[in-house]
């Protein structure tokens, strides 16, 4: 009897709900998170419009000095339910609740999984109504692939796209798509349309005339996130023209060598996990080659809008055996940049099967995209693995007309719809031609003669499939590293996806990669004739994965993810120099580690420079003993600084970098860099410029330091053979850094005074701003959204 009792007394205490919310199993130990400026997207600014801001300038200057206690200062609770007491409770309908808390996060709670996605839509629109309007049209494009428009661009820009009878059609076969994918796929399709009609309930609760939402709507957006920032490659044209210059400038042999050079297809590059994964290649007979300057855009875009890699986002993970808990720690987030309302949203989901908490992207927000389950928790950085590619398309008879296995086929013409004209601009339609491969981007010519260029996206009419993958985490199917691996493995945009529970850590790097022909590689268009088509895509075994790795820690910062895999024709960023190398050098500065410890190893790495860090070293050793006075009284200011860590703080807030070395670095590095280049490249140095920006500064969006030539410095210069500087000779290379060591002293002379010591950076221009909401803070290189996690116990097996 007591015994009996006993059960009922535990079954009696486990069914009484969390604070506001019903009872739910949670894991964690510790779990953490923080979404700047704040949750609301009310342009009226109420103080959960900004509430989280506090939270992450306040961590900033803490540096690498993070304290236990500074955890619960700087970031709020990620526990499952309401942490403290319910502000607000709405019932949009029966068997719905959603409760919000002090920092006005929704916690959606509903007695049916159909309750719980109405909730998810409801909450959305509520919060970022916004951004679901300026979205579901440029969407479209997105999904579309229409040649020459940036969807993201013309999203903020507030112009209007009326969309076609035609392109909602197309995104249509989407959903015909999913509801073909099996159980797991009419479940989706389901929660979809659940989703939809919470949004039209808020739009009809807000009486504002707003266009009611539609499911083609969420598949816009699904493409607008994946086509866009889940993609990679597609860059074929504009460096294979870069290749064809070289060639005219230095003969075949000579220009090969050093486009492969300036490509870094080399091997000396971090990497996140163990193991090789051979993916990609060089050009082969497939390929082929385009004369520079050949290249024209079809159609009149306003500006022909070339793809440039996204990289954003970064993830710390330590493995049991390198916690001071014996249980692997988190922190990781995406970088998204700062706006207001912010991209992302936050999201509690609780009912039906669903158990998650995390951001979200509006119109995507039926399921949580990264944060936690009950044991587990998972994000994303941007991987940019080539799943685009540029096919060169032989025309016969005219422009509107090509071949294709052997016979001559008419281009099919697609009206997308009017891009609305502003006080300047008129009316635009979007018409576009497209090949069996994709949209026609332009016309350009090859040695036999002209062709048409098209695009194909690997993922392109398939944007919504990959959300069985967030089905999957957020119904917490997944339990280990393998179920992990399984469920990313339908995600087809390419991300890396990060997992920790309380035993494991492990990275799986996503994307429908295509198996090209053995005879094509990465970096130059396909010759599109049907011989050289692609012969299916990459199963999850070789997809870069990794579990536990040996050095006890996952690392990731858009780098290259592991040995062996290839960066896209457009990422030619994997060189010796990387900003992941600012992590590592912090995360190793101990063999066991924190919580606050891994945060204050993100937080140190977030503000300082990594030309100071990575490149000094190399301009150093160079010019050791070669130096005039002034030149060498920069050495020493940047040095000085790098010593004490290289920080670009601005702690006491006078609107200066509190170090001169700032502005020394500043003044020199795009000196540097063209003088390394220039001797060889000539005239090409500018138009590597256009390929691969001089510099990646610190920035008002936050992310800083992916790309840049930082790596082409260090690499050429790693010995006293150098294959640009001084044209390859070493003395001459040492004479132009002095000088223009010397031009930078001048300059800074000019402009800041006579005193090197007294010179200052200005931080305002830096500093971190959110569109419409008129406040700022201080620059820092770290996720957007980010989260800190541990986990002390797990479901049983």
């Amino acid at each position: 009897m007591r015994r009996v009792l006993a059960l009922a007394a535990v079954a009696a205490l486990s069914s009484i709900p969390a604070a506001g919310g019903e009872p739910r199993v949670d894991y964690a130990a510790v779990a953490l998170n923080v979404l700047p400026p704040g949750q609301s997207g009310d342009l009226l600014f109420p103080p959960t419009a900004k509430d989280q801001l506090r939270l992450y300038d306040g961590l900033t200057p803490r540096g690498a000095n993070v304290k236990p206690q500074d955890l619960t200062r700087y970031f709020k609770s990620e526990r499952f339910g309401v942490t403290g007491k319910v502000l607000q409770t709405e019932r949009p309908r029966p068997g719905l609740r959603i409760l919000r808390d002090r920092w006005d996060v929704p916690h959606i709670y509903g007695r049916t999984r159909q309750d719980v996605e109405f909730g998810a839509g409801y909450a959305t629109a509520e919060d970022r109504y916004i951004l679901l309007e300026l979205l579901r049209g440029p969407g479209r494009l997105a999904a579309l692939d229409v040649p020459g428009i940036d969807p993201f661009a013309l999203a903020f820009s507030g112009r209007q796209f009326a969309w076609s009878a035609e392109a909602d059609a197309r995104l249509g076969q989407e959903l015909d798509l999913l509801r073909s994918a099996g159980s797991k796929g009419r479940q989706l399709y389901a929660d979809v349309r659940n989703y939809v009609a919470g949004i039209n309930a808020y739009y009809q609760h807000r009486n504002q005339g707003l266009r009611p939402w539609t499911m083609t709507d969420v598949v816009a957006v699904g493409a607008l996130l994946g086509a866009n920032l889940g993609v990679g490659g597609g860059d074929e044209v504009r460096r294979s023209m870069f290749l064809d210059a070289l060639k005219n400038r230095f003969g075949t042999d000579r220009a090969l060598f050093l486009w492969s050079r300036l490509a870094q297809q080399q091997s000396d590059t971090p990497i996140s996990v163990d193991g090789d994964f051979p993916y990609g290649g060089a050009p082969g007979t497939g390929n082929v080659g385009l004369r520079d300057g050949s290249f024209g855009p079809a159609g009149a875009p306003a500006a022909f809008h070339f793809r440039s890699p996204v990289a954003a986002s970064n993830a710390l993970l330590v493995s049991a055996r390198r916690s001071a808990t014996n249980h692997p720690l988190f922190v990781a987030g995406p970088q998204v940049g700062y706006t207001f309302p912010e991209l992302l949203l936050e999201l509690d989901l609780h009912g039906g099967g669903i158990d998650a908490r995390g951001a979200s992207f509006p119109g995507l927000s039926f399921y949580v995209l990264l944060g936690r389950g009950k044991d587990f928790a998972w994000s994303a950085t941007s991987a940019n693995s080539d799943i685009v590619d540029q096919y060169v398309e032989g025309l016969c008879g005219d422009d509107l007309h090509y071949f294709f296995k052997g016979s001559c086929r008419a281009m099919t013409t697609f009206d997308a719809g009017v891009l609305k004209g502003t006080a300047t601009e008129p009316d635009r339609e979007i018409v576009f031609r497209e090949t069996v491969h994709g949209p026609v981007v332009g016309y350009a010519a090859t040695q036999l003669g002209r062709v048409a260029v098209s695009s194909r996206r690997s993922t392109r009419g398939r944007d919504l499939l990959s959300a069985l993958a967030f089905e999957d985490l957020n119904t917490n199917r997944v339990h280990d590293p393998q179920s992990f691996f399984r469920a990313m493995n339908q995600l087809e945009f390419t991300f890396n996806w990060f997992y920790a529970d309380d035993r494991d850590i492990a990275m799986f790097s996503s994307g429908r990669l295509p198996i090209r022909a053995p005879d094509v590689g990465i970096g130059l268009p396909t010759i599109g004739d049907g011989d050289h088509e692609w012969r299916g895509f990459e199963p999850l075994g070789r997809h870069v994965h990794g579990v536990n790795p040996k050095s006890g820690v996952i690392l990731n910062w858009n780098n290259k993810p592991a040995a062996g895999f290839s960066a896209a024709d457009d990422n030619w960023a994997y060189g010796p120099v990387q900003r992941v190398q600012l992590l590592q050098r912090q995360v190793a500065r101990r063999k066991v580690h924190t919580l606050a410890t891994l945060v204050g190893a993100m937080n140190a790495a977030a503000t300082q420079d990594l030309r100071a860090v990575m490149v000094l070293p190399t301009l150093s050793r160079v010019l050791q003993g070669a130096t005039d006075a002034r030149a060498q009284q920069l050495l020493e200011l940047m040095q000085a600084w790098a010593a004490k860590g290289a920080s670009r703080l601005d702690l006491d807030l006078d609107g200066k970098i509190d170090d001169p070395g700032a502005a020394v670095i500043d003044a020199v590095w795009p000196r540097i860099a063209d003088v390394i280049m220039r001797p060889t490249l000539g005239p090409l140095t500018d138009r590597l410029k256009s390929l691969v920006a001089v510099d990646d500064p610190a920035n008002p969006g936050g992310s800083s330091y992916y790309g840049g030539w930082y790596s082409y410095f260090v690499r050429d210069l790693a010995g006293t053979q150098p294959t640009f500087c001084g044209a390859g000779d070493y003395t001459r290379c040492q004479a132009s850094l002095r000088e223009v060591l010397d031009e930078a002293y001048a300059a800074l002379a000019a402009t800041k005074g006579p005193d090197p010591t007294g010179w200052r950076a200005d931080a305002t221009h830096e500093r971190l701003r959110f569109g419409f909401l008129p406040l700022t803070a201080r620059w820092t290189n770290r996720p957007t959204f980010q989260q800190v996690i541990t986990f002390a116990g797990h479901r049983p097996s």
